[in-house]
């Protein structure tokens, strides 16, 4: 995928609004997810590859550096907001990426309003932010499996006792 098809997946706030209404006047159905995607792995991709089969577009809503900063620590993000945003957009089955600067994304699924809300199986439902806006519009929340030994912080704590010193 050329770079330039690349980066006009990576949208804002009133760019994937325009998008969103397009597609949704085709009757095309909209998948959100979210979350930091820090060090993209196999975890990352399996539950992102799901969640783009619940519909037509995939749309992940990106916590910004300053947001994975408060939520995870001043050690996080490891990787930049360009990076983890460019390897996202070039996931094929990824149609949208958009970063937020909130500690949730509430305020963009009230822009949004996807017709399907997805996490990972480490969340329940009604615990997923924004479930109530999706599900007031008549659509589905649904917590896809968790994909057991594979995360950022696992992969974040190899790479630290593997360091120069730490043999």
């Amino acid at each position: 995928m050329r770079i330039q098809q690349i980066g006009k997946k990576i949208q804002s706030w009133e760019q994937i609004g325009a998008t969103v209404a397009r597609w949704k006047k085709k009757g095309e159905r909209i998948v959100f997810t979210n979350g930091c995607f820090d060090l993209l792995h196999f975890g990352h991709l399996h539950y992102l590859a799901e969640a783009s089969e619940l519909g037509n577009h995939l749309i992940i809503g990106l916590n910004s550096a300053a947001s994975v900063r408060r939520l995870k620590g001043s050690h996080r993000p490891i990787n930049d907001e360009k990076t983890r945003q460019h390897q996202l957009a070039a996931l094929e089955f990824v149609d949208a990426v958009v970063a937020f600067d909130q500690d949730t994304p509430f305020e963009l699924i009230q822009l949004i309003v996807p017709d399907v809300l997805v996490k990972g199986g480490d969340w329940k439902p009604h615990q997923i932010v924004g479930s109530d806006i999706v599900l007031a519009a008549g659509g589905r929340v649904l917590s896809l499996p968790y994909i057991e030994g594979y995360s950022t912080t696992a992969i974040e704590q190899k790479i630290l006792n593997r360091s120069p010193g730490n043999p």
